[in-house]
């Protein structure tokens, strides 16, 4: 399965527009991320606590998306767009794209 940001795909031609796929996920975060990303903010730096749990979210979302086009009978998604949100200490990661097959 090939996903991508872009419109199309080099040297693939798409004969089929199967429809918008999507995947979400929510991730809490956890006192302890919470307080070290503090001390990050202070003194400066990357909160490498976050990062890990947006890499996990990021990859969560879009294998859900990619179970979706595959139950589909699509060979890709392209045109894939992430969007991240925070609410009450929950990180929110959704992706969607179109599903299409060659």
């Amino acid at each position: 399965m090939i996903l991508t940001t872009t419109p199309t795909i080099q040297g693939k031609e798409i004969k089929e527009y199967c429809g918008i796929v999507s995947g979400e996920t929510v991730i809490g975060a956890n006192a302890i991320k919470d307080f070290k990303a503090s001390l990050k903010d202070f003194f400066g730096g990357r909160s490498h606590s976050y990062e890990k749990v947006l890499r996990k979210g990021k990859a969560t979302a879009l294998k859900e998306m990619e179970d979706q086009a595959m139950s589909i009978g699509a060979h890709a998604v392209v045109g894939i767009d992430l969007d991240y949100e925070t609410i009450n200490n929950m990180l929110i990661v959704t992706c969607s794209g179109t599903a299409v097959k060659f």
